[in-house]
């Protein structure tokens, strides 16, 4: 069984997030979504929250297992059997940092490979930050995410 985990913050899920999610199930029997605690970042919504809402964006999907993660990644690919992280690049931007973290990856687990996905076209130009920005600023979300995180804005203000 090929186990990958698509790590992230996911401060939310978004429907890019999803796009390759789904696009994943298709080239491996399980994709564990790592939604990471302690990453640097300060995120808005807690780690339950996020755990919540990214399970309620794959409830339809196949073979997808939600779970909280902290400490390193190369750890918790260990502990879930799997031997690729997903990662997703929806710009040149993006490229350096990535390319970083996979090269730091494979010099603690050189068993473990990264492997890169780009979004679908309509879904390039999306990110947890700029949702929660246009969200914030009182802007319709709803294009970009799950019904359920567009709820989450209604209600809380998950900004």
């Amino acid at each position: 069984m090929k186990t990958a985990v698509y790590p992230g913050t996911f401060d939310p899920i978004t429907n890019g997030h999803t796009d390759l999610i789904l696009r994943a199930t298709r080239l491996f029997d399980r994709v564990v979504v790592a939604v990471a605690k302690d990453t640097g970042k300060a995120p808005v919504c807690g780690i339950d929250e996020r755990v919540e809402l990214a399970r309620a964006a794959v409830e339809d999907m196949h073979a997808v297992e939600v779970v909280p993660f902290e400490g390193l990644l190369v750890n918790f690919c260990r502990d879930y059997g799997a031997k690729i992280v997903i990662r997703g690049l929806r710009a040149v931007s993006d490229f350096e940092f990535e390319f970083q973290l996979a090269s730091m990856n494979r010099r603690l687990a050189p068993e473990i490979e990264t492997i890169f996905l780009t979004p679908a076209e309509q879904y390039a130009f999306i990110s947890s930050t700029l949702v929660r920005e246009i969200a914030r600023l009182g802007g319709d979300v709803s294009e970009f995410v799950h019904p359920e995180v567009q709820r989450l804005f209604d209600r809380r203000r998950c900004t």
